[in-house]
């Protein structure tokens, strides 16, 4: 049976992902709302469906289409609005009895979990969030591998670096209060991807906490973690620069390099099949890394320079080719 989707935040950079998900899995998407009309995409996936500018006006619609005869009520709400409207619009979609599909962070508050678990509670719909680098058949195949107990405790280093002009900051996301921070706007599907595989946090320790750059080390079950965070395009690597990229992401375990520049497309998808099936990630997956990151923004301490970040170290050895792929 075809489901019908209303997605919020259409206009945005992420939101193509969800228009092809919900395409791909032969739904219908019935309305969308977005305070900026520059939604021609629209017309590559659902262009009969109604658009609207006004939040009041879209919940109006929402709301009609409940109280109809049933054909055309929401059961999907997709949501893909700046981050700190996610909370706001996660209950807006369990009021209108349909379940949610939010991209991450699911919130930027961890408090705010706990009551959103209130509110599933009450409404008896499910809130579900993308977490798609669970799907990525490396990170996959990593977290049987560690579960498997084989190799012992690891190594891993992360390096995500990803340029990013003046407007950034100039924006939501670059505004801590509205993004969450750069640890949570850039780094939350990699911290939910190490919780994931390696386990729980037994020690954070952040070194550097600036708005465009970010590093620490986290002490994980499975894992020692060195991690490095920046959108400042003096990070990249002189390689990468001088070959006119702008990102550049590594992840080794062991010196070992986990391979994520394949299988990005789809992954949405994934994600969609999953949870039209029951099977999506929920409240309480997200909370890990939304609690952990919480706790990076909000701590700085010094450690020993032998076991930081490489890039923190002031040097940077080359471990991976420049990437244009598409961001996660």
């Amino acid at each position: 049976m075809n489901n019908n989707f209303a997605l919020i935040g259409v206009a945005g950079y992420v939101a193509p992902k969800h228009l092809k998900a919900i395409r791909d899995t032969k739904n219908q998407l019935v309305a969308a709302v977005d305070p900026h009309d520059s939604v021609g995409v629209l017309d590559s996936y659902f262009p009969s469906t109604s658009f609207f500018t006004e939040f009041e006006r879209f919940d109006r619609h929402v709301e009609k289409l409940l109280r109809s005869d049933g054909a055309q009520s929401v059961d999907y709400v997709s949501i893909c609005s700046p981050n700190y409207l996610h909370d706001a619009h996660v209950r807006f979609a369990l009021r209108v009895k349909a379940e949610a599909i939010c991209e991450k962070p699911l919130v930027i508050k961890p408090w705010n979990l706990h009551q959103l678990e209130d509110i599933e509670q009450e409404y008896g719909k499910r809130v579900n969030t993308v977490l798609q680098l669970r799907q990525h058949p490396a990170v996959k195949a990593l977290k049987e591998q560690v579960k498997t107990g084989a190799d012992g405790r690891r190594d891993v280093c992360l390096t995500y670096i990803t340029r990013r002009g003046s407007w950034y900051h100039h924006s939501w996301k670059g505004d801590a209060d509205k993004s969450g921070g750069l640890a949570m706007n850039i780094g939350v599907h990699f911290f939910d991807f190490l919780l994931w595989v390696f386990g729980g946090v037994s020690r954070n320790v952040v070194h550097i906490s600036q708005p465009h750059r970010m590093a620490g080390v986290l002490e994980l079950e499975e894992a020692t973690v060195r991690w490095f965070l920046s959108v400042d395009e003096q990070d990249l690597p002189q390689h990468v620069r001088e070959a006119g990229g702008y990102a550049y992401r590594s992840i080794t375990v062991d010196g070992e390099q986990v391979d994520l520049s394949a299988g990005f497309t789809d992954l949405h998808t994934e994600v969609y099949r999953e949870i039209l099936k029951g099977n999506g990630y929920g409240i309480c997956d997200a909370k890990p890394a939304i609690e952990l990151i919480h706790q990076i923004m909000h701590s700085v301490t010094s450690i020993p320079c032998e076991i930081a970040h490489p890039v923190a170290q002031g040097s940077f050895a080359p471990i991976a080719s420049p990437t244009t792929a598409e961001e996660v």
